[in-house]
Formats: C-alpha cells, sequence, structure tokens
C-alpha cells in the first residue's frame, strides 16, 4: 500500500494516475476536499493534514511506501512564516510517522531551490546546499531544511531517497505553481528576461520517483532536469502552443527592480498578493544552469522527454481542461 502527501498538486495528482494505471493501490491525504482528477474515485481518501500528527498517524496506517509531495510555495514576504511551518514540520512529523510505524521507504519532493541558485560559471549539482549566500529564496531555505529532516530520519534507520526538481512543466492548475507560466504565456504575457534555468516534464519526474522507489538505492538525492533554456524560450514555445503572441519586451534588470518595489507597495494597501517579487524578479534574471547527470548515471536507460514535447502536450491537456 503506497501513501501520497500533495495529492492535489501537479506532482502528486500525476504521480496517483500513474500509480493506480500500474495496479497500484493508494492511501492519499487531503485536507478539505477531495481532488478532482482521473482515478481519483480508486484512491483511499484519508482527511488529515501532515501538520497534524494524530490525522497524519491515522491516515498512514496501513501503507509501506510514502511519497512525499506536499508543500507550499511562495514567493510572497507575507507567507514566509506560514511556508517555512508547513515545509519543515510538515515533513518532521511525516518522517517520524514512517520511523513509527516501519515504513519501508520515502521517497521526498524537494526542489533546485533546496541547493542554492547563485553560483558563478558552476552548474549546480547535487553536492551543493541552501546557504543565505547562494539563495535569496525564502522557499529555497524551507525545502533545505526539510531535506535535514529527510537527512535526519535517515540517520535514525529510515530507508529514503530526494528529487530535487527544476522547474516543473505539466498540466494542473494554472492559477497556482509553475503551471501558471502557461496562463501567463495564453494570456500574451508580453515581458521576458534573457534568464535562464532548467526545466521538466512532470511526467519525468514522477517517473524518476518511481524509479527510485522501486531500486535498493537509499540516502541519495538527485537533481531531475530534462534541459537548461532561456526563460524567453519557453514562453515562446508554450505562445506559439496556443497560438498566442510570444513576448517581446525585454525585462532589464533596473525594470525589475522598480516593478517589484511597486507590486509590494500595492500588496500593502491591496492585501493581494504581490505578482512580482524580489525573489522573483532575481530568480527571472539568474542564469543558472543544473546537472542532471547523477541520475542518468543511476539509470542509464532512463531518458527525459523533450521540452517541445512536453510543451505541446501540455498545452493540449489545458486547451481541453479550460475548453480554450
Amino acid at each position: 500500500m503506497i501513501f501520497v502527501t500533495g495529492a492535489s498538486g501537479l506532482v502528486g495528482a500525476h504521480l496517483i494516475q500513474s500509480l493506480l494505471e500500474k495496479g497500484k493501490s493508494v492511501i492519499a491525504l487531503y485536507r478539505k476536499e477531495i481532488p478532482s482528477f482521473k482515478g481519483a474515485d480508486k484512491v483511499i481518501w484519508r482527511q488529515g493534514d501532515i501538520l497534524d500528527i494524530i490525522s497524519l498517524q491515522e491516515a498512514m496506517q496501513g501503507a509501506t511506501q510514502v511519497y512525499h509531495c506536499a508543500a507550499i510555495v511562495s514567493f510572497a514576504p507575507g507567507q514566509a512564516n506560514t511556508m517555512l511551518h508547513a515545509n519543515v514540520e510538515g515533513t518532521a512529523n511525516v518522517v517520524n510517522q514512517c520511523l513509527e510505524q516501519g515504513i519501508q521507504k520515502l521517497v521526498f519532493v524537494s526542489s533546485v531551490a533546496a541547493l542554492g541558485r547563485i553560483r558563478k560559471d558552476k552548474p549546480v549539482d547535487e553536492s551543493m546546499y541552501w546557504t543565505p549566500e547562494t539563495s535569496n529564496s525564502v522557499y529555497g531555505k524551507s525545502k533545505y531544511l526539510a531535506e535535514m529532516e529527510v537527512w535526519r530520519g535517515m540517520a535514525e534507520g529510515l530507508n529514503m531517497a530526494i528529487v530535487n526538481p527544476v522547474i516543473i512543466l505539466g498540466a494542473g492548475d494554472w492559477n497556482k505553481g509553475s503551471s501558471e507560466i502557461f496562463k501567463s504565456a495564453y494570456n500574451e504575457f508580453p515581458w521576458y528576461t534573457e534568464g535562464v534555468s532548467g526545466f521538466v516534464d512532470v511526467l519525468d519526474v514522477i517517473d524518476a520517483m518511481q524509479l527510485l522507489m522501486d531500486s535498493d538505492i537509499s540516502g541519495q538525492r538527485y537533481i531531475i532536469s530534462g534541459d537548461n533554456r532561456r526563460y524567453r524560450d519557453i514562453f515562446t514555445l508554450i505562445a506559439k502552443g496556443f497560438n498566442k503572441r510570444p513576448p517581446f519586451r525585454k525585462v532589464t534588470t533596473t525594470l525589475a527592480a522598480i516593478v517589484w518595489r511597486l507590486e509590494a507597495i500595492k500588496a500593502l494597501f491591496t492585501g493581494k498578493a504581490p505578482l512580482l517579487t524580489k525573489e522573483t524578479a532575481a530568480t527571472a534574471q539568474a542564469v543558472v544552469h543544473f546537472n542532471n547527470q547523477k541520475f542518468l548515471e543511476a539509470f542509464p536507460s532512463f531518458k527525459y522527454r523533450t521540452i517541445e514535447e512536453t510543451i505541446e502536450r501540455t498545452c493540449n491537456e489545458l486547451k481541453v481542461l479550460h475548453q480554450l
């Protein structure tokens, strides 16, 4: 029996569908409403919260393997404390229950943000860690501290593996998370930067997670990245997938600095999350390459889907999902 947290998220929902297609029995945690996706009626749903130890303990009963996908992803300063609490303490609770209930293996979905992002002339790899000097991201800090809880679990006897995905592309709720870039491109967002980052298909992420779960590998972390691309190129491919106008106005460092400050002021008066923050402005401008060789060396037959293939499929799925 497999237990999954974060079932309403992009990774969690796709993972559950894949597990069900393979005939696996899945227990999934939900907080308020049971998520709606293909195969959801075949899931054993248990209400609870990773921050509520009693409900988590009860929800995990009968499980032998755990995929911990739940996390808050936010770059808004006002949500920093909430995110740190949920991502760190929530992971600690999952780890503790894995140890208490004798779980065979835990696969934890972290992020490359936990590795730090600012590296001069050197690709980011698994040997790196978040520090205040290498990242301006509170989200990165929360995932780094969450990883520390998983490493603690390993020291106490837990069989575990960690994946550190780059920006994940896939069809999900395009009002939140990485799927928002598809909505922005559909709405013909005009701005682009020369920043570079890693991108990966959500299907590659869940395939990698299952390979790790079913392997003898333990005590390792892996960057999951299909390719390093410019943000401009990604937005252009998505816009073409929707037959929309690609971005055509360049965002300079100076302009980005002005905009995030104006957004911060607007947020104070409206109470709404800013569209751009200091963190996201810096990230969009950064040129960061990620080294994905460690996972490919561990699983030589694994092949990443092309970014073009991923974006074409995702655009088509979103057209159906949102009746575009």
